[in-house]
């Protein structure tokens, strides 16, 4: 039996999902596409689930599209089909309140309600690197390596990644690495604010997990899921929308089980026991 593309485990309330064709860089195809959606959507779904992470097996995170797939686009063109699958909108979106934005191909990470982390253990390369873009928060191995690829290749910026780059790491180092295409190292990465943090490569991924597993016990999931709503919203809005919207998100907290429970762990100096209520 062949293995799964895409390997999928949950522990200390963190569900890992990995991408599994290791001897391809984790290469992606439309299989891959398709359990990476029914995983995500499953671990948003589950109730002991209050972290995701996303890594890669092996020596890399996603080195891009399978080069077999483009290959056989620039040689035989773009059929029909072609022109279907690369315009589909993604149906992984949890929330039936979620943005239009947030519920295309790839886009949908953000429109789940729990912190979705790329643990970029290697190569992030075009498509690869989109994927990360939309990963909530960003952990790197000194190993980790970034491109956008595409202006190499005869494309533009795709998938949205010409909205969300800039607003991670401003106009002019999206600029940067749109047009030159060139590899950034996870140092520079860093420099940048395209990563959040860099971990050694030795157990980069017990380091990563062992700090999702940290979140997971001491964060409300209700105020993290608030949270993440907040911040992405706010992308779309204005000050004062954004201070209404907090002002009416806080009368909800100041009922919920979930602030009793942040007080009395404090008082009583015990760890939390969140319900996300």
């Amino acid at each position: 039996m062949a293995e799964p593309v895409v390997l999928y485990q949950v522990a200390d309330h963190v569900a890992t999902v990995t991408l599994n064709r290791p001897d391809k860089l984790n290469a992606w195809t439309g299989e891959m596409e398709q359990q990476v959606r029914a995983a995500m959507t499953n671990a948003d779904l589950d109730p002991t689930v209050r972290v995701i992470l996303l890594t890669g097996a092996g020596r890399g995170f996603c080195a891009g599209a399978d080069m077999s797939l483009l290959n056989s686009l620039a040689s035989s063109g773009l059929s029909p089909n072609d022109r279907t699958r690369f315009l589909e909108n993604s149906d992984a979106a949890v929330s039936a309140s979620a943005r239009p934005d947030f519920r295309k191909k790839y886009s949908y990470f953000p429109s789940l309600s729990k912190p979705v982390v790329a643990a970029v253990n290697g190569p992030a390369v075009g498509l690869g690197f989109i994927l990360t873009l939309y990963c909530d928060l960003r952990i790197a191995s000194e190993s980790a390596r970034f491109g956008t690829a595409f202006a190499r290749r005869g494309l533009i910026a795709e998938y949205g990644v010409a909205w969300m780059l800039p607003r991670l790491i401003g106009p002019s180092n999206a600029l940067d690495l749109l047009l030159s295409a060139r590899i950034v190292d996870s140092s520079e990465a860093l420099r940048m604010g395209l990563v959040n943090r860099v971990l050694p490569d030795d157990g980069f991924l017990a380091s990563v997990h062992a700090w999702a597993a940290e979140l997971a016990a001491s964060a409300s999931p209700r105020s993290m899921r608030v949270i993440k709503r907040q911040v992405y919203d706010g992308l779309f809005q204005t000050l004062g929308e954004a201070f209404t919207s907090a002002e009416q998100e806080m009368i909800l907290s100041l009922q919920s089980a979930d602030f009793q429970e942040g007080v009395a762990h404090f008082l009583e100096k015990r760890p939390p026991r969140f319900t996300g209520k």
